[in-house]
């Protein structure tokens, strides 16, 4: 007798449980039995109908609610999910879900979903903008993630450039390892962008990274990413690295021989197996991708110093392609001339500025130490400055006049004479593409050494210009 008391008790501490939370439902809700008797009406129900919850028990449910279809769904036992329905004038969104019980007896759940077809509306346009966004963030995301250059915007028709643009279409079709090679500022990226974009994999991520600009401790959790609480500091999420983020597309490695010596063994790895686990995870990731390095060091030398793993430099290095400098080039200079003018002139609404052939000669006399980055920033430098539409010697800086054949004798171009805003910008110029080497500075300058470091004492120019 006291257990089946007790088993009472929790039956009606379970119907109040259960009472209490369909009460809640924000909308209201109705269960009828097989007959469409009314056994449970919410009170937000009642509210919204303006009447009491409790009169509503044992009635039908048509005398409860106009245009009501619980008795018919219990008879047929299908459901009708989202169907609309006219109650107090107002057209109403429902759902009528018959449940057969243990012992086979049927009720039926009903539930408004929303009070007002406008509501749904108004929901399903939220969506429809909500799907444009994502859309919208996918492009942009792939657009973020894709190769901004293709063999065309390589410029140069020289027999080196002509030659070295043959070698990367057909590294492009085919998925090896390429290592490009080449002084900085000769566009090294700009071929990777292309390899990728000529490829079978354009339409998916081309994801770059300078292992220069990574600190060594956060190196190998930009490359392969990490787990939560992997290290002090690492996110709470984990992060995927780089070449999962390259997932079915191309990874551009660039600086690849600043890639600190303790990480070299766990890339040799990526690349022989093609998997990857994250710090601190346990998990094994099938990777595909494709490789593209690119060095403006001697990596063999490197090996010999033994600051470069030799089986990751065979590994790099299945197709070896040399990007030559600009001074063994010197015959694309017009053409690079032309098409950073218009470069310039496309973005930033510069002088579409012509150039006689004479300067033109001057460009070509300079050996450009920094390559086309330092040829587009003097030549941005002179558009932004032009009063005409011609680029003329008085607007080349002073080291590309001194560079002028006759034009340098006439104007007596020396440091001597040059006003000291002139003769200070040659100085910082020539300190800068000599990389602080006051021997070639000053040969840049055609003076003597020991002269250089007088002016630059003079000047307030400090001995090492970084800092």
């Amino acid at each position: 007798m006291k257990k089946e008391t007790q088993r009472i008790e929790e039956l009606l501490r379970e119907g109040d449980f259960y009472r209490t939370v369909l009460d809640h439902v924000h909308h209201g809700t109705m269960i009828t039995d097989e007959e469409g008797r009314v056994i449970f009406f919410s009170k937000t129900y009642g509210d919204f109908l303006g009447m009491d919850a409790a009169s509503a028990l044992g009635k039908h449910c048509t005398e409860v609610v106009e245009n009501s279809r619980m008795h018919l769904v219990a008879k047929t036992r299908i459901p009708e999910i989202n169907q609309s329905q006219r109650i107090r004038g107002q057209d109403m969104v429902v759902q009528r879900i018959p449940v057969e019980l243990a012992d086979g007896r049927v009720v039926v759940f009903g539930q408004v979903m929303f009070k007002d077809v406008k509501d749904l509306h108004a929901l399903a346009k939220k969506l429809n903008v909500l799907e444009m966004k994502v859309e919208l963030y996918e492009k942009e995301l792939a657009s973020l993630r894709s190769s901004k250059y293709t063999f065309d915007n390589i410029v140069g028709v020289s027999k080196a450039i002509t030659e070295l643009k043959c070698q990367a279409r057909k590294a492009a079709g085919i998925n090896a390892p390429v290592l490009l090679i080449g002084e900085s500022g000769t566009g090294k990226e700009l071929f990777a962008h292309a390899i990728h974009y000529d490829s079978m994999r354009r339409i998916k991520p081309f994801i770059r990274i300078n292992c220069a600009a990574i600190p060594r401790e956060l190196m190998e959790a930009e490359l392969f990413g990490y787990e939560p609480g992997a290290f002090t500091g690492a996110g709470s999420k984990g992060k995927p690295g780089k070449f999962e983020l390259a997932q079915g597309g191309s990874i551009f490695l660039d600086e690849i021989s600043d890639l600190p010596l303790e990480v070299q063994p766990k890339l040799l790895r990526v690349l022989e197996e093609k998997e990857i686990e994250r710090l601190g995870g346990t998990r094994v990731t099938k990777l595909d991708f494709r490789l593209i390095a690119a060095t403006n060091s001697d990596l063999g030398r490197r090996v010999e110093e033994g600051r470069f793993r030799k089986d990751l430099y065979y590994r790099l290095n299945v197709i070896p392609l040399h990007v030559p400098a600009i001074r063994e080039r010197k015959d694309d200079i017009p053409a690079i001339l032309d098409h950073l003018i218009k470069k310039f002139h496309r973005e930033h609404g510069t002088i579409l500025a012509s150039i006689p052939e004479e300067v033109i000669a001057a460009f070509q006399g300079y050996p450009w130490p920094g390559n086309v980055r330092e040829l587009s920033n003097v030549v941005e430098r002179i558009l932004y400055t032009l009063d005409g539409e011609v680029i003329g010697f008085r607007h080349l800086p002073v080291f590309l006049q001194t560079k002028a054949e006759g034009y340098g004798q006439k104007r007596e171009a020396s440091l001597k004479i040059l006003s000291s805003g002139l003769e200070r910008e040659a100085i910082l110029h020539s300190l800068k593409i000599a990389n602080n080497n006051k021997n070639e500075a000053a040969r840049l300058l055609c003076i003597h050494r020991t002269s250089l470091y007088k002016k630059m004492k003079r000047m307030g120019i400090p001995l090492d210009i970084n800092q």
